[in-house]
């Protein structure tokens, strides 16, 4: 997924792995500020896995106002580090906000379930975290659901991230993944 800006400026681009598109589909916001702007997205991937993508406008009560209304507090990560937030298994989804002080912001954020089991990856740069920021909302069905944010940037360049849980359900529409934590049978 990459933003364009003019015949030569990518202000903005996402690499997106999503082991099951059906159970954890991908939703992000890209901020489009000045001007016009063209969204590209490619699939990669082989011929037997093709994608369904919607491009639309998020307008001032969308998916970003939704993420930002549960962001609660955000983390400073230095470059070269990495933070890991476990979740319940209550929690269906997470929001994740990462943006910076105006400079650039490269980042990865994985979505483990179980010891580096990735289900989800996505390999971030923005040109400018402020005017820019990252918004993404991560399906988490099942238990033992970890989101885990690494800084890709050098040191000099520290990102802040908030990831809370924006989605808490019951855990009806769960899979059955054979593991049961913290409930009677």
């Amino acid at each position: 997924v990459e933003l364009w800006q003019g015949p030569d400026n990518t202000p903005h681009k996402m690499r997106v792995y999503v082991e099951d598109g059906a159970l954890r589909t991908f939703n992000a916001v890209i901020g489009t500020p000045r001007g016009p702007n063209t969204v590209a997205i490619r699939n990669i991937g082989q011929l037997e896995f093709p994608l369904d993508a919607v491009v639309r406008p998020d307008r001032d009560d969308g998916l970003a106002a939704g993420i930002a209304s549960v962001a609660t507090r955000s983390e400073t990560i230095q470059g070269g580090a990495l933070r890991t937030y476990p979740f319940n298994p209550t929690v269906d989804s997470v929001a994740i906000i990462l943006k910076t002080d105006g400079r650039p912001l490269n980042a990865r954020i994985e979505l483990l379930q179980g010891p580096n089991n990735n289900k989800q990856v996505v390999e971030l740069y923005t040109e400018d975290g402020l005017d820019r920021p990252f918004f993404a909302i991560v399906e988490t069905p099942g238990s033992g659901n970890v989101v885990r944010v690494v800084n890709t940037a050098p040191v000099e360049f520290p990102l802040y991230a908030s990831v809370d849980a924006y989605r808490v359900g019951g855990g009806i529409d769960w899979p059955d993944d054979g593991l049961m934590i913290g409930r009677a049978f």
